[in-house]
Formats: structure tokens, sequence, C-alpha cells
């Protein structure tokens, strides 16, 4: 009986042992396998720690250090914390991607407790193209101010770019701010780290020389695109090569007739594979005549494109909308004393644009304003497919130029019967393989050119038309010269995504597609409710205290009983 007890153990004994070494041996071989098959699971319900395989590839092909420097450190608030949590899980990811190409080093600008530095700190922060925040802290019944960064620097080589973490939104409160930044974060970063890493940029052109928006009225556009691309102003003026290395040209707002050799430029330039968005207003409306007088006309506007656009796929109505959804101004009701009295009241002439949300260049953005906008059609042509972007509200009325403008309009309320005829497309994107518009047009022997190398259809390329120029011009004072923000409304002080939909659409022309689907992903932040902390922070102090300690002495207490009633026995 002992001999075989002995044995037993001993048999045992080797079990154990193996068993050691076979979880050993598992263990060294998915190391090695995972050196060979990267891969990180991702069970967040929106997908957070999933980057969109544009940003991936963005990170896996860099060849030198990308260092970042993020000043959200120290004491913050709640939501700064969230926000600087959120970009160190980012750039973790960046980093495990990148094969360690992307380093980051978190900063508290306010360390120092000598105020004199911590002031040269901040203002070499400022000189670096960082805003601060200033914030208002309440701890207890003492409140205090603090100066936040919440920005990056982004270096490579020797090259540096600033990165505003904190997106500011007019009306919007401090945590819908955060969630958004939270949002946009992977854009920011990836965007930044294109635009240091990539020194070729596509070009972009303005066309100027038919009454097109000014360099002031698209200031904002210009300089949004110019962190992309190399933007120009051209004029087309008849000669060939005006539109030679071009990627893309905008035509923002003309309010003259094009010639024919300009169209002809424009038109050989497609079919190249030039990719155009086209900002034409059909109907002649202008705000600026009813500051000087309560009646103003909108007329059919002769630009000499209807049929090139036509030919094309796309027809735009000389008509304007009506719509419920939009902008509010203010009008003067009376008099207080010799001091007028104004309310806001719906302003039909300027709607506010739904995105088609299945759509990569409109979904997930705010409203677009417009002022005067007109109806347009998709019409079907061979090898050409199109999609809506843009659309009116359902509670429209059209009205067809040549029309009345008038603020009399809003004296009475609207009668909602009359705006039944939404919705109505106001933004059009077109792919596929256009006919040329001169097609049959040319005498032979300018076909025959070769010099010309005329061609009846393009090559694969895409276009947007839009029937407002004005979703492109900022706002502007004429007598400082300087502009506003693009989308930005005077009156309600709120920022309109007008700036984004112009960036999506160029992005889209110019096949920088995998910046519109990291810009449009979205998820939810699961932020802490600060008054509830404040008034059951000692309960739950007291639970997380007192339960771990209360279960291990009851653990114990019936370990102790059960090993006493079993060697008891």
């Amino acid at each position: 009986m002992v001999m075989k007890g002995k044995k037993g153990s001993l048999s045992k004994k080797w079990l154990d042992l193996g068993s050691l070494i076979f979880l050993l041996i598992a263990m060294v071989l998915v190391n090695i396998v995972g050196d060979y098959f990267f891969h990180r699971f991702d069970l967040t319900e929106e997908k957070r720690f999933t980057l969109s395989e544009s940003t991936t590839n963005g990170v896996q092909s860099l060849e030198d250090v990308v260092f970042v420097r993020i000043y959200l450190e120290g004491n913050l608030p709640t939501e700064f914390r969230e926000l600087s949590k959120a970009t160190r899980e980012l750039l973790d990811e960046f980093r495990a991607y990148s094969g360690d190409n992307i380093q980051y080093e978190f900063i508290n600008p306010s360390i120092s407790n000598d105020e004199e530095e911590r002031v040269e700190v901040y203002k070499e922060l400022t000189r670096q193209g960082l805003q601060y925040t200033n914030i208002r802290m309440q701890a207890g019944d003492k409140m205090s101010e603090q100066i936040i960064f919440p920005g990056a620097i982004v270096s490579y080589k020797d090259q540096e770019t600033p990165i505003q973490l904190l997106k500011s939104t007019a009306g919007a409160t401090e945590q819908q701010m955060i969630t958004s930044s939270i949002q946009q974060l992977e854009y920011e970063f990836i965007s930044a780290i294109q635009k240091i890493t990539n020194p070729e940029k596509k070009f972009i052109a303005f066309i100027e020389g038919h009454g097109e928006l000014s360099e002031l009225e698209t200031a904002d556009a210009q300089r949004a695109l110019a962190e992309f691309y190399e933007v120009k102003r051209i004029t087309i003026n008849k000669l060939l090569d005006a539109l030679y290395g071009f990627d893309a040209a905008i035509i923002a707002r003309p309010d003259s007739a094009f010639s024919e050799q300009d169209k002809f430029i424009l038109d050989q330039f497609i079919m190249r594979g030039g990719r155009v968005l086209w900002l034409i207003d059909p109907v002649f409306a202008r705000m600026d005549s009813l500051k000087t007088s309560n009646l103003t006309m909108g007329l059919v506007l002769e630009h000499n494109l209807e049929d090139q656009l036509f030919k094309y796929g796309v027809r735009l109505n000389n008509d304007l909308i009506l719509d419920i959804q939009c902008i509010s101004k203010p009008i003067v009701t009376g008099y207080i004393g010799n001091q007028p009295r104004q309310e806001m009241f719906p302003w039909y002439y300027e709607p506010l644009l739904i995105g088609n949300e299945e759509s990569p260049i409109s979904s997930n953005l705010d409203r677009i304003k417009t002022e005067f906008a007109s109806t347009m059609e998709a019409i079907e042509v061979d090898s050409v497919r199109s999609s809506i972007l843009l659309t009116s509200s359902d509670q429209t009325r059209i009205v067809n130029a040549p029309t009345r403008i008038s603020f009399s309009i809003l004296r009475e309320p609207p009668k909602y019967e009359l705006f039944n005829s939404g919705p109505h497309a106001t933004a059009i994107l077109l792919e596929g393989k256009f006919p040329s518009v001169f097609k049959n047009r040319l005498p032979q022997k300018l076909i025959q050119d070769e010099s010309l190398q005329f061609m009846e259809r393009s090559v694969s390329t895409k276009m947007i038309v839009v029937s407002d120029g004005d979703i492109i011009r900022n706002p502007v004072s004429k007598l400082e010269e300087k502009f506003f923000a693009l989308g930005y409304d005077r009156y309600t002080k709120k920022v309109y995504a007008n700036r984004e939909f112009i960036l999506n659409c160029v992005n889209y022309l110019c096949e920088d597609d995998g910046l519109l689907s990291v810009r449009k992903k979205e998820f939810k932040t699961r932020l802490l409710d600060q008054s509830r902390i404040d008034e059951e922070r000692y309960f739950w102090q007291t639970i997380n205290t007192a339960v771990p300690i209360g279960l291990v002495i009851v653990l114990g207490m019936v370990f102790f009983f059960w090993r006493k009633r079993r060697f008891e026995k």
C-alpha cells in the first residue's frame, strides 16, 4: 500500500511538471505568433479604439519618428481630464500601429511656481499657434481661475504644426464641446501628420474673371484648404493652359457670363480628369440691396453655363426656395422713444440645408447656412451617376424668378399650407465619364488641330454642383478689411457647417476619402455627473472602503470554520 501511494504521488508530480512545461511552451508559441500576426480587439459599443483604414495606413507608412507634445496635464477639470485621457489612448493606438514611430509627451504648462516663467511659457505656446482657455474651477466655497492650453504641437524632422484639441462652438455647453473635440481627435492628428510628412500637395484653382467672390469673401475657405492643398486664384482669360497642373477648380458665385472660350477651357480641363466644384446662383438676389430699401428683385442670372451643366447631368432652376427651417433676422417692429425696438423673425430666403446621411461628404454635418438658394435636378446622362448631397426641409415654398423680395413677408405669420413643396435638392455630386459640351459644335479644322487635342468624352472624374454660391462666402467687414468664420451668423452667434462641407467636397473631389471617413466618426463619451459626485462622495468612499474589508473578514471566517469542521472529523 505504501509503494502504491508513493507511485501515485510520483505520477502526479510528473503530470504537474508536464502541465507546467506545456503551459510555458504554449506561452512562448503565442508570443512568437504574436510577433507575426498583430491584432487589437475593440469591445466598445461604438468601436472607439478602431482606427480607420486610412489612419492605420498613414501611421504604418511613417519613415521617421513623429513626436507630439500635448499640453493637457496637471490639475484639470473632469471634462478636460476626459479629453486628455482620450488623447493618450488615441496616441497609444497610433504608436501600436506605427512601430514606435509615434512618440508623445504630456506637459503641464503651469507647473512652474514662478509666475514670470509661466507667463513666458504661455507666450511661447501662443506664438507657436496654440490658443488658451481660461476656465473657472470651484472647490467647495472657493472659486479659482486656471489657464489651460488644450492643444498639441506635432513635430516631424524640422517641421512643426499646432493642433487645437478643444473645438469651440457657439452656444454649446462645455461638455458638448469636449464630446465634439474627442470625436475629432483622430481626424485632427492624422491630418496634421499628413500635412507635415507629405510635402507634395495637390493644386486647387479659384477661378476669377466672371464676377466671382473676392479673395476676402472666400478667405476662410482658402485658409482651410491651404492646410492640405496649394490654393491659387486664376483668371482663365481664354488661355488654353490656364488650368494646366491643377487638380481641381472652384467656381464661387460668378455674376457675369462666361465666354465660349473660357467654357471650352473648363470643358477640356474636365475631359482630362479635372474636378470642379460649381457654386452657382441661378437667380441674382443680394441682401445688400435690402439694407437701403425694403424691396429688391430676384432676377434670372445669365452666366452662360446652363447648357454646359445640363450636358454634364444637372439642371439649375430659375427659382428661389422659401423654407420654414431658416435663419432668423432682427426686424425693427417699433420705437421706444427714439430707440428702435427689434425682434427676431425667420427669414425664409436663407434656408438651413440638411445633409444626406448616406453620403460621406454630407453625413454627420450640422445645418448648412445659405442665402437665396435655388432648386436643382439631376439629368440622366450615359456613364454618369448622380447623388444628392444637400436638401431643403420639407416645409418649403418655391417662387419663380423674376420675383419681388421684401421684409414685408414677415408682417404676418406664415401660411403653413403654402410651405408644402419640399424637400428640394440644392447640391448634387456627379461621377463618371462626361460628354463634352462642345461635341459636334467645333469645326473639323479645330478638332484635327494637334495643339488643341480635343476630347469628346472625359476620363473617369467627378464634380459637385451647388445651387447657391453664398455657401462658400464668409462674412466680411469691408471697413476693417477683415473676415469672419465661414458659416458664422452674426445675429445668433452660431457657426454652421459650411466650412466642413466645403472641405469635405474638395477632399472627395481630390480623392482624399480617408480624411472623410475619419471626420465622420462619432462615439459616446460617458462623463461623470459632477453634481452626483459632490452629493454622494462620502457614501461611495465608505462603500468602497468598508465593503472590501468586510468581504475579506466574512470569507476569512467562513474559511476558518470550514477548515475547523473538516479537520475535527
